[in-house]
């Protein structure tokens, strides 16, 4: 199977970026993760480029020069699919039309409800039944591309911010795997 290059941007644990580089292991997955793009050098997810020996750069510079070195290397590298795996930057629409299409994002909720950041709180505040993660194309609004998978579980009533994002990041390690197959076989 000829794989595609792809490329992970993260900015903290790389929780979902362990999960991707472990499924991108198996032979009949679509893609390869070529690059890691980290937007801080603190970021946890570095630690898990190193140990499956992929390349990754730490870009912990403004947005425009991030997105100008990103870009640079990206088409060195061949990379045909971004993934947005806890990065926490906003890109520019210019950078989002370069690769338009081929940018994908896993947001912790059950889009289109509570897009940005504080999600958890949100959720909790308004009482929420259900709730869950999104996998969707990134485009030029925040949080609004089109949808590929959705995870969904219900909230309990002993569900606080922190039990309830570590239920939901289980179902993420899922979806953006899931996603991502959904995405090859498709095109």
């Amino acid at each position: 199977m000829v794989k595609v290059n792809a490329c992970v941007f993260i900015s903290g644990n790389g929780t979902n970026l362990k999960t991707i580089i472990k499924n991108s292991r198996d032979y009949n997955f679509p893609i390869k993760i070529s690059l890691v793009i980290s937007s801080s050098k603190k970021a946890k997810g570095i630690t898990f480029a190193r140990k499956y020996s992929i390349p990754y750069i730490v870009l912990n510079v403004d947005k425009k020069k991030f997105e100008k070195v990103a870009l640079k290397e990206l088409l060195r590298r061949n990379i045909k699919l971004i993934c947005l795996a806890g990065f926490m930057k906003i890109l520019s629409k210019d950078f989002i039309r370069s690769f338009k299409g081929k940018i994908i994002n896993i947001h912790p909720s059950l889009l289109p409800k509570y897009k940005g950041l504080n999600t958890f709180e949100r959720i909790l505040k308004d009482k929420e039944i259900m709730t869950g993660c999104t996998v969707h194309f990134v485009n030029e609004k925040l949080d609004n591309g089109r949808t590929i998978v959705k995870k969904r579980i219900w909230i309990e009533k002993k569900d606080d911010t922190n039990s309830l994002k570590k239920r939901v990041q289980c179902e993420e390690y899922k979806a953006y795997s899931m996603a991502i197959r959904k995405i090859y076989v498709l095109n």
